[in-house]
């Protein structure tokens, strides 16, 4: 079993940034590929970005240019630095852990791009 639990999110004006962590219980990146996806309200949940066991990074759609994903293996703890926030960016933001038919989801962090 493994528990994530995100933080970091928050209000933040259009152009703002905003670091993302989701610490995980225990060590997994050697097994786990990480992933943070996003649920916008009437929207499906989308993937924004994964990082492998081997840190192979990888970007969906808005996020390329403008998100980084990394992780910290000391502190068992995925990031996500999003720069030039948009208000379409708004969105409840959550970490998951992936290896092969298991997945372990956070609870989630409400990310609000707004002036």
């Amino acid at each position: 079993q493994v528990q994530l639990v995100e933080s970091g999110g928050g209000l933040v004006q259009p152009g703002g940034s905003l670091r993302l962590s989701c610490a995980a219980s225990r060590s997994i990146f050697s097994i786990y590929t990480m992933g943070w996806y996003r649920q916008a309200p009437g929207k499906q949940r989308e993937l924004v970005a994964t990082i492998t066991t081997a840190a192979i990074t990888d970007y969906q759609g808005s996020a390329k240019g403008r998100f980084t994903i990394s992780r910290d293996s000391a502190k068992n703890t995925v990031f996500l630095q999003m720069n030039s926030l948009k208000p379409e960016d708004t969105a409840v933001y959550y970490c998951a852990a992936h290896a092969g038919s298991r997945t372990y989801w956070g609870q989630g962090t409400q990310v609000t791009v707004s002036s």
